[in-house]
């Protein structure tokens, strides 16, 4: 006798071609919590570095590793997690990453000193690592093809905006109480998106005749891992040498990596998407467009402040304009893909996106605000027209076995581009953005 089919959007089932209505709901607004707290704890904490370090009695040199253990344990286990995910089910990846970042979020909150900060922010960080590598496998999952657009849509939006709100929602939060806040606030929407995602995230059946390849998710650690901490440590200051030794040994290691992949039936990075011609396009276009974005989002501050003596409450309302315009256009850029070719539209939403950064590097020496304001917006827009149709050519190009893999790429592309899009040369010798005298 057979066994009665699991119901729609159970976790038993297989979402062939996604969750019926009205689960679909439940289960993208379980993606949608997810992917916000990940990355807004990316950049929520840079504001309450300073209080921290005081209260924390120590060095701001020595703080910078709340954020940075944080940063640097995703780079290195987003893909390891991604390949895991096509083993062993998306499903069961994502609710593992929402159940660790909940309770390490508790255990930042509860931390008294910089290591037991430092620890907590790195399991904290693999969490958010898990829900980042399978989040857009999922949402491949939970929406008809037909209608994958609007998810791409969605889930471009929360990550720009999460990514761009962070330092406005740690102000408020730091306003009006103390930093364990800043980690605390992330309970109770953990706790809501694991409730959520335990009724509504729907099922896939893994390729569970794989094993995990362990010498990969090492080689692919360090790799990634000596990258950030080359960067990062240009970025900082550290010793010349250290860094180019990091960066040397990430090449190094980088090519053992890449040769061990290319003799694999399943590899840990999908070097057999990238030779699918469109997905290798959309993947380097991910990385230039968020390392475009991350030049413009850290060295435009300091040129309001620094060279045109303006207040942060000044600088935060001028850069507004960026993340209202990506929060208009990425889910309209999402309907789009529905009567226009995904190519099309990202090929204008990168030309809008030159525009307005062009546009940014051409401004006067004394510019006006209104002038500032609408080349952040065109910036803004083109960058949300972009990611949408970007984002779905990536993950549709992917057969759907290896959505996992195509999800790992395309944040890994996110997070590389904005590693090496950091001011990583001394400030301010090298910039984008016109010189202009310093107020008296």
């Amino acid at each position: 006798m057979h066994s009665a089919p699991p119901p729609p959007g159970s976790p038993g089932e297989l979402a062939v071609d996604g969750v019926p209505m009205p689960a679909r709901i439940g289960a993208i607004a379980t993606i949608a919590f997810g992917i916000m707290l990940a990355v807004l704890d990316a950049s929520i904490v840079n504001v309450a570095l300073p209080t921290l370090a005081g209260e924390l009695q120590v060095s701001a040199a020595a703080s910078i590793w709340i954020v940075t253990a944080y940063q640097l344990i995703i780079t290195m286990t987003l893909l390891p997690l991604a390949s895991l995910g096509d083993i062993i089910g998306y499903r069961k990846v994502y609710l593992a990453g929402l159940l660790l970042f909940t309770v390490m979020s508790i255990g930042c909150a509860l931390s008294d000193s910089l290591v037991g900060l430092t620890l907590s922010r790195l399991l904290q960080g693999l969490g958010a690592a898990a829900l980042m590598s399978v989040n857009t496998a999922l949402v491949r999952l939970i929406y008809p093809k037909h209608r994958l657009g609007r998810g791409m849509g969605l889930n471009a939006l929360v990550v720009s905006v999460a990514a761009a709100a962070g330092p406005t929602v740690a102000a408020g939060i730091l306003a009006v109480a103390s930093w364990q806040w800043l980690f605390a606030i992330n309970v109770p929407l953990g706790l809501l998106a694991i409730v959520l995602g335990l009724k509504y995230l729907p099922g896939n059946c893994g390729a569970e005749n794989h094993r995990f390849d362990k010498v990969s998710a090492l080689l692919n650690a360090l790799t990634f891992g000596l990258f950030f901490i080359g960067l990062n440590g240009l970025a900082h200051h550290q010793p010349l040498w250290l860094s180019l030794l990091a960066l040397a040994a990430t090449l190094l290691i980088g090519l053992f990596f890449v040769r061990r992949q290319l003799s694999r039936p399943f590899p840990l990075l999908p070097v057999d998407l990238l030779r699918i011609p469109v997905f290798a396009l959309s993947i380097a276009t991910s990385i230039a467009s968020f390392c475009a974005q991350m030049l413009a989002m850290v060295s435009v501050p300091f040129y309001l402040q620094r060279h045109m003596g303006l207040s942060e409450i000044d600088t935060g309302l001028l850069l507004t304009p960026w993340p209202i315009a990506t929060l208009l256009l990425a889910p309209i850029a999402g309907r789009l893909i529905e009567r226009f070719h995904a190519g099309l539209l990202g090929a204008i939403g990168l030309a809008v996106f030159a525009v307005g950064l062009f546009g940014l590097a051409a401004l006067p020496a004394q510019p006006s605000y209104l002038a500032i304001c609408l080349c952040m917006f065109i910036s803004g827009a083109g960058f949300g027209l972009f990611q949408s149709p970007n984002n779905h050519t990536i993950i549709s190009a992917a057969p759907r076995h290896r959505s996992g893999g195509a999800s790992g790429m395309l944040g890994t592309a996110r997070l590389v581009g904005q590693t090496t899009g950091r001011p990583w040369w001394p400030w301010p010798s090298i910039s984008f953005l016109p010189a202009a005298p310093m107020p008296a």
